[in-house]
């Protein structure tokens, strides 16, 4: 942990986010790659399809990127599809806003919560992204001890903590049976707010994003709708 500079915070310290400590069984120990002290910002989830459309990925960017550049910090799970494009939005926003050298970006940024031990990156196609969000003043946080290898049940388990961290989750697609319906199942069950993105009706993509609203979830269409429901003042950008 010394090596790779992770800092093991308990459920009891003073680190551990606020959000996460009130949701049914949060983890009792949390490990933390970079800024650690970003975790109790305001947040909010970006999850969706690994096998994004283009639609997906850019809705994805859009969000991540604007909300950022509003002082909101933006949490997802660091796979294939939406979760990277919500990364990539998001350390776009900051040093959009910034205009400062990557260098020297502390005080903000964005949080992936992976489902292995930190000393492993998975997928590993993603370990220039992992790297640029510690270095952009993000964090990359997990539950798993140094060592754990990604399994199936891991993703379910960290989904809790991607919703648990925020605020609100934004979907933006989902299949009829999906992982990301998972996250939501949890964001409702710890009083969350459900953002919905909607999508093609023609993409299989798009069947679980649209369920949702008809089951009532809220349907956005731009950035500004999200501060406004938690009345974040719009930085005029």
């Amino acid at each position: 942990m010394k090596e790779n500079e992770i800092r093991k915070i308990t459920i009891n310290d003073k680190y551990y986010p606020k959000n996460l400590r009130n949701i049914y069984n949060p983890p009792k120990v949390i490990y933390v790659k970079g800024n650690y002290k970003i975790l109790n910002n305001f947040n909010i989830s970006i999850v969706g399809c690994r096998e994004a459309t283009e639609y997906g990925k850019k809705a994805a960017k859009y969000f991540a990127y604007w909300l950022s550049k509003n002082n909101v910090n933006i949490v997802s799970g660091l796979a294939k599809g939406v979760d990277s494009f919500a990364h990539i939005g998001a350390i776009c926003g900051k040093l959009d806003k910034t205009k400062e050298n990557v260098d020297n970006l502390s005080t903000e940024g964005t949080i992936a919560v992976v489902g292995t031990g930190l000393d492993i990156v998975y997928p590993k196609e993603n370990k220039y992204l992992e790297e640029k969000i510690i270095k952009t003043g993000g964090a990359v946080i997990s539950e798993y001890p140094l060592g754990t290898k990604p399994e199936k049940y891991h993703f379910p388990q960290r989904n809790r903590i991607i919703s648990g961290l925020s605020s609100g989750v934004v979907v933006i697609e989902a299949k009829k049976k999906s992982g990301t319906l998972i996250t939501v199942d949890f964001a409702l069950e710890e009083g969350r707010d459900v953002f919905v993105v909607p999508g093609n009706i023609n993409s299989l993509n798009s069947i679980g994003t649209n369920n949702l609203i008809k089951q009532g979830a809220r349907l956005i269409t731009n950035y500004e709708e999200i501060l406004e429901a938690y009345n974040i003042n719009k930085i005029g950008i």
